[in-house]
């Protein structure tokens, strides 16, 4: 950051001046806008209806904030509200229009009881930043926000990609280097339109809203799917959040879920609503989803919180003089986490960037006058942050893509400040993880083990929301073949039957695993239809029957068999390698939820299968 003093100019009191332009007078360019809206107008923006659509956090369900649209200008004539924008512009009214919907937006807002800790979303036309208004427009807009007794940083302006965006991002990147504003940013129907990459390079918004075009169908779709994933991912290496726009089915949901969006948006949560007092404070049915969520992998959310350090961090509204005595009174601090009024991380703020006030003959002097010094979001450095529940590969896939920042900055499920991860600290999140794999996967196979397994189990135990499916396999006379070929022969088959259920079971609704020796365990959450996972089953069955019987000598293919001594040195023929199967129904209505019941089943299940002709045995989990 740009300090507001030269090294020189410290040692002396400066010119009068504000210290901060957010709290200086408004410019006459600022005041005057925006221009009369003529009466026609006028009427007719104080017609249209306003509705409420919240946009939640797609993890937790918590209404992070309130999208307010215009509704109502089929009955003056226009097909829609773009339709009535550009007859705004074309007859030169624009500004007035924009900024007279965003009043009646804001004033409703207001009347929320739980806007100081939420955000209002409101659109704005890039259009409105022409020659004539570029530097009057934001100003208004905040000047606006405090008479409605709103913090800056609780408005998300929400910025569409209809129009080319170059003069928009000129003057928010502006804002930005000056740390003048709190306002928010969002890219909206990102992907829509015209500028989207260069919206994202350009101005680093708060937000991207990801468009309906993009999502619609991403459930089915493994090339949507791809291209949207890396379209978040990219946004989370500048640390942007993405916010899914018009969810309307759970498989959009949880496609959306898996791709790593933060926010989701539609009419699957709630529609556009006529009150906002009907805007409910969280979904929990956001929550539901999130919690059975199928495709949801083991969180390393254990390990990160072990390695995070919880430093508190400072709210951007605290006096400088403070800042400094934090720095004083913890030595070994270089930097502190900075926060905005709901706890939202910011970014941080560095003991370096402070120094030519601390060591100036009038700094501190300088830091503690009201009139004279600069504010904390002065002197805030941009830092990565991440959700703490995110798999820790991609953690550290945010924190490669930042430079030469200190660390992260972790969040909660509600988007707030959790606590810091060092550099160090990510390296050691990352070893912890490896050791744990390492541990826990057969060494033969590359599959996890028993406590994976016993996870897994677990959480099916748990959800009596959806019917799971695990199932237990077992080799038939493996030891006569492992005698008669030899363990390196024995060895291929075990490896033969990994590949197999990497085929067949190697999804993401999936889960596999290799208990040890010759046992493997496959399930499935959420099953929607059991008669598949059987029939899948089967063939699983039918494939290593046919794959083994090509480690026989051609002999024992045409007879079926081999002969060779039994454990007691009597000959004996035993039939070809195969798989036994007992399959495990978890359904919603069974009570036996704990893991010591279902080890009975299990087995009466394994010797049923090994006794039936298609070597498979069903049970129900009582």
């Amino acid at each position: 950051m740009v300090a507001l003093f030269g090294r020189d100019s410290l040692s002396r009191p400066p010119a009068e001046a504000p210290a901060d332009p957010a709290d200086a007078p408004e410019t006459t360019d600022s005041a005057a806008w925006p221009p009369p809206l003529p009466a026609a107008w006028r009427a007719l923006v104080d017609s249209l209806n306003l509705v409420f659509q919240p946009v939640v956090n797609i993890h937790s369900g918590n209404t992070y904030g309130i999208e307010v649209l215009p509704r109502g200008v089929e009955r003056h004539g226009f097909v829609g509200i773009p339709a009535l924008l550009d007859a705004a512009h074309a007859e030169g009214v624009l500004g007035a229009v924009d900024f007279a919907l965003k009043q009646r937006a804001i004033a409703a807002y207001a009347t929320w009881p739980f806007c100081r800790d939420r955000k209002l979303f409101i659109n704005l036309d890039a259009r409105i930043f022409d020659a004539a208004a570029t530097t009057a427009v934001l100003p208004r807009l905040r000047r606006l926000i405090r008479d409605h007794e709103l913090e800056e940083n609780s408005v998300v302006l929400d910025i569409s990609e209809r129009h080319p965006l170059p003069e928009a991002l000129h003057e928010l990147s502006r804002e930005r280097r000056g740390s003048t504003s709190g306002l928010r940013y969002a890219i909206d129907n990102f992907g829509a339109g015209l500028g989207s990459l260069q919206g994202l390079y350009g101005a680093t918004p708060d937000f991207i809203k990801i468009d309906r075009t993009l999502l619609a169908g991403i459930a089915e779709d493994s090339r949507r799917k791809i291209f949207s994933s890396h379209v978040v991912g990219i946004a989370h290496l500048l640390g942007i959040m993405a916010v899914a726009e018009g969810v309307e089915t759970e498989a959009e949901y949880f496609a959306c879920r898996e791709v790593g969006c933060d926010l989701v948006q539609g009419f699957l949560v709630c529609p556009p609503l006529p009150e906002i007092d009907a805007i409910a404070r969280e979904y929990p049915e956001v929550r539901e989803m999130s919690r059975r969520d199928r495709r949801q992998t083991r969180s390393d959310e254990r390990i990160l919180l072990e390695r995070m350090e919880s430093i508190a961090p400072l709210r951007v509204d605290t006096r400088m003089i403070e800042v400094l005595e934090r720095f004083r009174a913890e030595k070994t601090r270089t930097f502190f986490p900075v926060v905005d009024t709901t706890g939202e991380p910011l970014g941080i703020v560095r003991e370096g960037d402070l120094k030519e006030y601390t060591y100036s003959q009038f700094g501190r002097d300088l830091m503690a006058n009201r009139a004279y010094s600069r504010s904390l979001r002065h002197f805030i450095t941009s830092c990565p942050a991440a959700a703490v529940n995110l798999p820790a590969e991609r953690i550290l896939e945010i924190f490669s893509g930042a430079g030469d920042a200190e660390g992260l900055i972790l969040v909660d499920g509600a988007v707030k400040y959790a606590g810091f991860l060092s550099a160090n600290a990510l390296l050691r999140v990352i070893n912890d993880k490896n050791l744990a794999v390492a541990r826990d996967q057969n060494p033969l196979t590359r599959l996890p083990g028993n406590t994976v397994i016993h996870e897994f189990l677990s959480e099916c135990l748990a959800d009596p929301a959806a019917e799971h499916v695990m199932v237990y396999y077992d080799f038939d006379n493996f030891k006569p073949f492992n005698d008669h070929y030899g363990f390196r022969l024995g060895d291929r088959a075990i490896q033969a039957f990994a590949d197999i259920l990497r085929r067949r079971f190697g999804g993401a609704d999936d889960f596999i695993a290799h208990v040890g020796g010759d046992d493997f365990v496959s399930g499935r959450k959420a099953v929607a239809d059991f008669d598949a996972i059987e029939a899948e089953v089967e063939r699983t069955i039918a494939d290593f029957r046919d794959e083994v019987a090509a480690y026989y000598d051609e002999a024992a293919r045409e007879k079926g068999f081999i002969t060779i001594a039994d454990r007691y040195g009597t000959e004996r023929a035993f039939p070809l390698l195969s798989v036994s199967a007992g399959v495990v129904r978890i359904r919603p209505e069974s009570r036996q939820r704990d893991e010591d019941g279902i080890s009975p089943l299990i087995a009466g299940l394994k010797k049923i299968a090994k006794a039936d002709p298609r070597h498979l045995a069903v049970g129900i989990l009582p």
